[in-house]
């Protein structure tokens, strides 16, 4: 029998058949740890993989910052911020360039904070009532009239005109600069500068003290300004203080260089109202630089102006052909001769023992070139064989330079080999006189340098002759130049060639200072930077010139280009990536981006470019058949 107790045991097995067994508390609570403990790990796994991911910020993010009271050190530079507080009654438009084209690294920030005009004008009107209420007591008091409140007055009522008829605005104005120097002591330099700079221009400013982090991210490209120091301006003042404006270098006179690629204004210049007439041109092959002065020769001739040309590769031909001049071809087996022993005329106060020292001087530094190094004994002894040359021809302190004949080439080997120790310098010699070279510089001036342009060509001659003969021509020009007193440009085209050598390197350098007594201004153009610059010489001809043009330069040589020129990194760059015919345009303190242009007419007379020329002999043989 079963008894009630049972038969209710057996339902609920019954009932609970086919169910789940029941999980316990503990069974729970390590399940959940479990979760949690996967979730956990599914975190981890996502932090690592977006730490494994570099973003732009991790790029220009610098590896350390530490924030001192007065600077910033951010990773090895440090920075500090400068905030202007005040500003003087009148300031001049473009007050803040000499900030922006200093030499320095800078960062610059302004924020504008415009102010509602009901505002400024119920301030405005109630200072100006307390300003006359001060005035007339003062009056009643029979007190002296008080100059800076009464000017005060005067610049509060013209300001209320202005922003009532809506001519000004009024805002806040917030000015930030932050210096970058490597060293605390630089920087400390630097803040000086320009501190003295801004104080100058009666403009007021201070240094951030324990805000400097808060200075140095007013600065950043953020917008966020977390000094909020500002000076309340009205639209005038604050137009002045835009920084981006550019050289002008258009004057009264001159010609046209190009186009100033800052503002698209004209550049004219007088190359001779400058301390000197002087200009080098710097660029690789092909970036226009002879373009470029071609351009200027043709232009300044048509202001009357004389031009010699040295041309070593024949570049020239074209444009002298054009306008009449006369082309001269230096070569071993050309009809012109140049004579190195020639004198200029008497001029002026000059002895003529002075002009045969002077002579005998550059004939030694040619002779250096055409023999080689010479010894103390043998330089002394050269001295002497000169003085003795121009003494065989009746030339001496004495004489009439107007009525004598030079000695050439064989007159001075005949000296040497007649005296005591020559015979090594006279065997030397003798490939100028009867030897390979002897239709050089053996022979007597036949050229004729009386045209307005006047082109030396030196392209047919040999690598080792070309210094030679470009020594000698520079020697005779300078010799004309000295005779008659002229406005000229002297164009030295591969000026390098003559850098090789330190005695040709001197010759030039000493014309390059010395020429701006005589009315003549020297034009060097070279494509070899480094032997060019790296030549003491030629550091001091780049100072010695008043103009400067950079185009195109080559990576090789980028370096040297921007720490004698000091360039900014802009600019930099921008010679690297400029295109044909472009760079920049340095005429004294003032420099500007350049772009060359030239008529169509213009370019069929100078162009060398192959391509533009076989474009212009199609254009011509069109003509010709549309002709017949």
């Amino acid at each position: 029998m079963f008894k009630p107790s049972d038969i209710n045991k057996k339902s609920k097995s019954i009932f609970d058949w086919g169910k789940k067994p029941s999980v316990t508390e503990t069974e729970k609570l390590k399940q959940a740890e479990a979760d949690s403990a996967l979730e956990q790990v599914t975190v981890e796994e996502e932090k690592r993989f977006r730490r494994g991911i570099t973003s732009v910020l991790d790029i220009v993010a610098p590896a350390a910052l530490e924030v001192k009271p007065d600077h910033v050190r951010l990773g090895e530079m440090c920075v500090r911020t400068l905030f202007v507080l005040g500003y003087p009654r009148y300031i001049t438009i473009g007050w803040f360039a000499p900030i922006i084209n200093y030499n320095a690294t800078l960062d610059v920030s302004m924020f504008f904070y415009p102010m509602a005009s009901p505002v400024v004008l119920k301030q405005l009107r109630n200072k100006v009532g307390i300003l006359q209420a001060q005035l007339s007591s003062d009056a009643e008091k029979g007190a002296p009239r008080d100059p800076l409140r009464e000017t005060a007055l005067r610049d509060i009522e013209k300001l209320r005109d202005d922003l009532t008829q809506g001519i000004e605005k009024f805002f806040q104005f917030s000015l930030y600069i932050s210096l970058y120097e490597k060293d605390l002591k630089a920087l400390d330099i630097l803040t000086e500068d320009i501190e003295a700079a801004l104080g100058t221009r009666s403009i007021i400013s201070k240094r951030v003290f324990y805000q400097s982090e808060q200075g140095y991210n007013s600065t950043v490209p953020l917008c966020n300004d977390e000094l909020m120091i500002s000076a309340n301006l009205n639209s005038s003042p604050i137009a002045s203080s835009f920084p981006f404006i550019s050289s002008d270098l258009t004057t009264d006179e001159g010609v046209l260089f190009g186009v100033n690629q800052h503002n698209n204004s004209l550049i004219l210049f007088d190359r001779f109202s400058l301390p000197n007439g002087n200009c080098c041109v710097f660029a690789t092959s092909g970036a226009g630089k002879s373009f470029a002065i071609k351009l200027e020769v043709l232009r300044s001739m048509m202001m009357g102006t004389d031009v010699i040309i040295i041309d070593p590769e024949r570049e020239y031909k074209n444009l002298c052909d054009a306008v009449g001049g006369t082309y001269i071809n230096i070569s071993l087996n050309s009809d012109s001769k140049i004579n190195p022993f020639d004198l200029p005329r008497k001029i002026g106060d000059m002895s003529t023992a002075d002009i045969i020292r002077s002579a005998i001087i550059t004939l030694k530094g040619l002779m250096r070139i055409m023999l080689g190094k010479m010894t103390f004994q043998e330089d002394s002894l050269m001295d002497n064989t000169l003085k003795e040359t121009y003494a065989k021809k009746d030339i001496t302190a004495e004489s009439d330079l107007e009525k004598i004949e030079p000695p050439i080439m064989q007159d001075l080997y005949d000296v040497l080999e007649g005296m005591e120790g020559g015979r090594d310098l006279a065997l030397r010699l003798q490939k100028y006189t009867t030897g390979t070279f002897s239709g050089l510089t053996n022979a007597y001036t036949n050229v004729d340098v009386t045209n307005q342009l006047v082109v030396f060509s030196v392209r047919d001659l040999e690598d080792e002759l070309r210094p030679v003969a470009i020594y000698n021509i520079v020697n005779y020009i300078w010799n004309v130049v000295r005779s008659e007193m002229k406005k000229r440009i002297l164009v030295i085209d591969e000026a390098w060639w003559l850098m090789q050598h330190e005695d040709s390197a001197k010759f030039i350098h000493a014309l390059v200072k010395r020429c701006r007594k005589y009315y003549l201004g020297v034009t060097t153009i070279t494509q070899d930077v480094n032997d060019f610059l790296l030549s003491q010489y030629g550091q001091s001809i780049v100072t010695n010139s008043a103009l400067r043009i950079l185009f195109k330069q080559s990576t090789a040589s980028i370096d040297l280009i921007q720490k004698v020129f000091k360039l900014t990194e802009g600019e930099k760059y921008l010679l690297l990536e400029t295109p044909v015919g472009e760079g920049i345009f340095f005429a004294g303190d003032r420099h500007a981006a350049i772009r060359v242009v030239a008529s169509p007419q213009e370019t069929r007379l100078i162009t060398t470019d192959p391509r533009q020329l076989l474009e212009l002999e199609k254009q011509g043989q069109k003509e010709a058949e549309d002709r017949l």
